[in-house]
């Protein structure tokens, strides 16, 4: 797979093509809102043209576009620098479609956390329940493709500290993450199990 054609390149160009786009022209798409606000994660709140938003509203597309917002540049070059080092690698193993199912898998699951377990009005930004997923992912994988899985656990383990010891940081959407991936990654390798052993017979 050349790299320039990949999946995880062309996602790191949607994310950071919405970062600066909610940066310096937030009403570029004459939406009802800056599009920072249209896109990121909050489950009911008053914002500033008078009116009720959130998922409760039924805007259920910010369970997914909650990926294309960030809080800072910092924040969103530190989250595609691990998109582009553990993205390139699942991909690389499983492929376009079943890497899709695993983002998506670990996304909606740390948006799905975020949104039961955080407050009401507090909104959330950011790709990183859906990179945690890839975390699980890999440490799924890591025994099947030879990659040293104690690393693989001590990364995940200096993560989840920073996302404790670190102030405004999700932790439910990154623990929900973790969870999602680990999940898909095991529903991915159970199907290519079993298609395995269909050839087989």
């Amino acid at each position: 797979m050349r790299e320039k054609n990949s999946l995880t390149t062309y996602l790191i160009i949607v994310i950071c093509g919405f970062y600066f786009t909610a940066q310096y022209y937030p009403n570029i798409l004459h939406l009802s809102l800056p599009l920072q606000q249209e896109l990121f994660l909050i489950k009911s709140a008053y914002f500033p043209d008078g009116s009720l938003h959130g998922v409760n509203q039924g805007e259920y597309w910010r369970l997914v576009t909650v990926a294309l917002t960030h809080g800072s540049i910092t924040h969103l070059l530190f989250n595609m620098l691990a998109l582009w080092q553990l993205g390139t690698i699942i991909e690389k193993i499983y492929g376009k479609a079943k890497y899709s199912l695993i983002l998506l898998g670990s996304l909606l699951c740390g948006s799905a956390a975020s949104y039961f377990f955080n407050p009401t009005n507090v909104p959330a930004v950011g790709a990183s329940g859906m990179i945690f997923g890839l975390f699980a992912a890999l440490l799924v994988t890591s025994r099947k493709y030879g990659i040293d899985y104690k690393n693989v656990v001590g990364v995940i383990v200096v993560n989840l500290m920073i996302t404790f010891l670190v102030p405004n940081i999700d932790w439910h959407a990154h623990i929900g993450g973790l969870i999602g991936g680990a999940i898909t990654t095991y529903l991915v390798r159970g199907f290519n199990g079993t298609q395995k052993r269909l050839r087989n017979i």
